[in-house]
């Protein structure tokens, strides 16, 4: 025998059964007992083993392993690994490692590899990522990419992405600041197929002028400063997916040119006189109702309709608490993979802390908030409230998000009905805050019972 396969059964016999239709033999365990005494008694080019979940363990895993097959080339299939220890682990004389999803036919590839090389430890990369089948869309690697949400919200808003993902429908995406507008963008970018262009235009920091520049590239000279032509993003963005955020924050002018160039398919460029043929499909996003913006007559009608094929709304992070561990774990990953970490994960009382927590600021405030925490925690710890931002320990429950806030104060009683709400509102905050937002406590002051509470915040559309 020249190879040994260690891990799940059936798995494994799949692999062996690959590796006989090439003439190469193979035993067989899920047992790391019996797989010593497999080697005690065999000599194997070959060590193919499913390693644990946790990553100290396949630091231990392969010195076991070569304490009883010194020579052996040694294989792990990993189900998360960072790159980083990966390559730790290949200096320390490990062939190589797979990261799952895996093809069966990239395992023999590789093995087939290490049976001709007994010495070569650089031959194949640290970590290696094969290429995915059709079948695969929904691939491990994609999900180390993005969040898949186990709340109800999450899962309406994730069947409408894999409804309209593949199609041609232009799209709004609509979400509070921070709730992730461009990834949902990416996500529907990568349904489609993700083979060519994704641009990305933030449309809330452009002027009039430099709007129509940026999205439709201008000719040298066309104005002081453009010292060299450029390509606008509709025309980089050409057969694939351009992606507009803030789209209501584009000037008026502008949002004419925008559905001129939707409609006929073609643009001109500052200063230029060819017009030139794009193929994009459109993505935008608002943290404002845009329907709301054309009443207002500060967006245009017939552009609001020609976006408006299909439109998404991303739910605050403070209404899909369920996910909340879920986003934690992939943000703990990804700083321990950015920052060369090993930040185990997050204990008991800051994980509380964080789940009382309304975040204002969304998923991209929890990012931020688990990165620097990441960089705060020693390797092989968790998380704590001691590395956890100050102002959020002392005041876990922000008083108002924004629109909270502007509800507020944009109310203004007309009558003596709406007088006595105004009034009531206020009380209610002030209890409230006074109670570090403790919805039990706050009742009880009030002399009223916790639903009661709860009905009249949702009267006044307030989510704290």
């Amino acid at each position: 025998m020249s190879i040994l396969l260690i891990g799940e059964n059936r798995f494994s016999q799949h692999l062996q059964k690959s590796l006989s239709n090439q003439n190469l033999t193979s035993d067989v365990t899920s047992c790391i007992k019996k797989a010593a005494e497999l080697m005690q008694n065999n000599f194997y080019k070959v060590i193919v083993c499913t390693v644990p979940y946790m990553e100290n363990d396949s630091e231990k895993m392969l010195d076991y392993l070569k304490n009883y097959a010194p020579t052996s080339n040694i294989i792990f299939l990993a189900e998360d690994m960072r790159i980083c220890k990966a390559i730790e682990l290949v200096k320390n004389g490990l062939f190589t490692c797979l990261q799952k999803p895996f093809l069966i036919e990239d395992i023999v590839k590789y093995v087939n590899e290490a049976l001709k090389s007994n010495s070569d430890k650089k031959a194949i990369p640290a970590v290696t990522k094969p290429e995915k089948s059709n079948a695969q869309v929904q691939s491990k690697m994609e999900l180390n990419k993005y969040v898949r949400g186990k709340s109800k919200k999450a899962m309406e808003m994730l069947n409408q992405i894999e409804l309209v993902g593949p199609t041609n429908f232009s799209v709004i995406i609509y979400g509070e600041t921070g709730t992730g507008k461009e990834s949902v963008a990416e996500r529907l970018y990568d349904a489609h197929g993700g083979d060519n262009a994704f641009v990305a235009v933030d449309c809330g920091c452009l002027s009039r002028e430099l709007a129509a520049s940026e999205l439709f590239g201008h000719e040298k000279g066309a104005f002081t400063g453009a010292l060299h032509a450029k390509k606008g993003a509709f025309e980089r963005a050409h057969n694939g997916t351009l992606f507009l955020d803030e789209v209501g924050n584009l000037d008026y002018e502008v949002q004419t040119y925008l559905l001129r160039a939707i409609q006929e398919r073609k643009i001109k460029k500052v200063g230029g006189d060819k017009e030139i043929a794009v193929n994009v499909r459109i993505i935008v996003a608002s943290n404002e109702n845009l329907a709301e913006k054309v009443k207002k007559g500060e967006f245009r009608e017939d552009l609001y309709h020609r976006l408006n094929e299909f439109e998404i709304t991303i739910p605050p992070l403070r209404e899909r608490k369920e996910d909340l561990s879920l986003f934690i774990k992939h943000f703990i990953n990804r700083g321990n993979a950015d920052l060369e970490k090993n930040v185990l994960g997050i204990d008991n009382d800051a994980l509380k802390l964080l789940k009382d927590y309304n975040f204002p600021g969304n998923i991209r405030e929890l990012k931020n908030i688990i990165r620097r925490a990441c960089l705060m925690t020693p390797d092989n710890h968790f998380i704590s409230l001691e590395v956890l931002p100050l102002d959020l320990i002392e005041n876990p429950h922000p008083i108002l998000t924004k629109r909270e806030n502007e509800i507020a104060e944009t109310f203004v009683p007309t009558s003596i009905k709406e007088h006595v709400e105004k009034v009531e509102l206020n009380s209610i905050l002030t209890v409230l805050e006074s109670v570090n937002f403790n919805k039990s406590k706050a009742a009880t002051l009030l002399n009223i019972d916790r639903k009661t509470l709860y009905n009249k915040l949702k009267k006044f559309q307030m989510a704290v």
